[in-house]
């Protein structure tokens, strides 16, 4: 069997807080006098039920690893590592999430917060050979004017080069908030140019997908799987060209299916769907981007199979043509180099 690592890939769903390490993390909360539970410094990944009880509980240490990021140092060590542990398993791009209320507090405001991601994007793609866009995420959890702040900031820095804004999305608990009403939010994004590529389809099943289809007019949805339940759907997201971030670590995780064998990997790439996996937040699962294609192996997808879901990857991803015909040549090398 080929090595894993050396399969060149695209990173399209990493969440910017749950992308730090966990020795990282650590240390932060050493200089900030921050007590961290042994929920989150141990080594057993988080495992929480589907349910509103497992979100909170998963929700609670999301919050309190994002509380030891309080300087720009600190943000731009995330970006920065975020970049080169992609580099170590084969990410030739990274397409990063980042929220930046989360962090304008502690820097003069959600300008500067996303002017220092940006910034060390660039930086971190000059020093890792990754490239590395940034994704602005709203979050169901707060009002949807809120939405629309962060989409005219997003707008402001919008563009296809190194270190600027490629996209707008929404995360956090599906189960929140009305998605029509973030229709205008996404509506400033796209007349920007830029992509969206809201969550939907993980914890609630086609309905929700449906919705976001709708309402949101998505380039790609964070994760979609539930879209397998669905073969009418399915065939339309496949038809529609629109790209399902598969994170199986974070469906087993979150309790959306029991076992990784459970994740409907196999239906989704049988039904011709753009899928591209991700790692979601391996902050707190313990689990990278390569893992996820351990997680594929294991499901019997062989050399060949995994070769064209890296290439799904990097077809969904939103890089220049250019960068996506040197990234998919790249793949046909290391399938073509005997296991």
């Amino acid at each position: 069997m080929r090595d894993l690592d050396a399969l060149p890939k695209a990173h399209l769903h990493l969440h910017f807080t749950g992308s730090m390490r966990v020795s990282t993390m650590r240390e932060l909360g050493e200089e900030e006098g921050i007590r961290l539970p042994s929920s989150l410094t141990d080594a057993d990944p988080l495992r929480v039920p589907a349910s509103e009880r497992g979100w909170f509980r998963f929700q609670r240490s999301y919050d309190t690893a994002r509380a030891v990021v309080r300087s720009e140092a600190a943000m731009r060590r995330i970006v920065r590592e975020a970049a080169e542990d992609d580099a170590a398993e084969g990410s030739r791009r990274l397409e990063i999430q980042v929220d930046p209320t989360s962090y304008g507090a502690f820097v003069g405001g959600i300008t500067p917060a996303l002017e220092i991601v940006l910034d060390e994007a660039r930086s971190a793609q000059q020093a890792t050979g990754v490239e590395v866009g940034v994704i602005v995420a709203a979050s169901r959890t707060r009002h949807p004017l809120d939405a629309r702040i962060l989409a005219r900031l997003a707008a402001r820095f919008a563009g296809d080069g190194p270190g600027e804004v490629i996209g707008f999305g929404l995360s956090n608990d599906e189960r929140r908030g009305t998605t029509s009403e973030f229709a205008p939010a996404f509506g400033i994004a796209r007349r920007a140019g830029l992509a969206g590529v809201p969550h939907g389809g993980e914890l609630l099943g086609p309905d929700h997908i449906r919705d976001v289809v709708a309402h949101l007019k998505p380039t790609r949805i964070g994760h979609g799987v539930r879209a397998a339940e669905d073969p009418a759907l399915l065939e339309r997201l496949a038809e529609d060209g629109i790209g399902l971030e598969i994170c199986p670590t974070s469906n087993v995780s979150l309790g959306v299916y029991q076992e990784p064998a459970d994740v409907p990997l196999r239906v989704l790439t049988e039904a011709g769907a753009h899928v591209a996996l991700g790692a979601d937040d391996p902050l707190l699962f313990l689990s990278r981007l390569t893992d996820q294609y351990q997680v594929a192996r294991e499901l019997g997808f062989d050399d060949a199979e995994l070769a064209e879901l890296a290439r799904g990857s990097i077809r969904a991803s939103l890089a220049s043509e250019s960068s996506r015909r040197r990234m998919l040549a790249e793949v046909d090398e290391w399938l073509a180099t005997p296991a």
